[in-house]
């Protein structure tokens, strides 16, 4: 697996950044409600950004690997912190934790046998197992 470098610059007296992926830029920043001033969207729009898009790229692409007819797909996510007492279906039931809703809609000419097997398929992104997974993020200073 290549490692691909990501590079972040930003002045200190706000929070308006500047991304370099590759020979991409982009820019983030925060909210006005958060100190920012909304000229970019925010790291966790770009986070569903990242997740939706490889969710929507993964079903296209195995529909396309296995002919079947679809046409489009939307991805519609949003993040929210609850209280991880209230989620029935995880173990850690202590303290916050982040959720994310994520609805996938598949349109074009497919049976319900081939819906089920795309959603199968949305769960699978290389981004949704990433994010699942426990990640180690090793910080270091230049």
């Amino acid at each position: 697996m290549s490692v691909e470098q990501v590079i972040v610059h930003g002045k200190a007296n706000g929070f308006l950044q500047e991304v370099t992926a590759g020979q991409h830029t982009f820019r983030v920043d925060e909210p006005v409600s958060a100190g920012g001033t909304e000229a970019a969207p925010d790291p966790y729009d770009y986070l569903l950004g990242a997740l939706g898009a490889c969710t929507s790229m993964t079903v296209g692409w195995y529909a396309r690997r296995h002919k079947i007819p679809l046409e489009n797909v939307t991805v519609t996510l949003s993040h929210s912190r609850i209280h991880a007492k209230d989620c029935e279906e995880c173990a850690n039931k202590i303290g916050m934790l982040d959720r994310v809703d994520m609805n996938v809609q598949l349109a074009g000419p497919i049976t319900p046998e081939q819906h089920v097997k795309l959603l199968e398929v949305a769960a699978k992104c290389p981004v949704h197992r990433t994010l699942e997974s426990e990640i180690d993020i090793r910080l270091s200073a230049a």
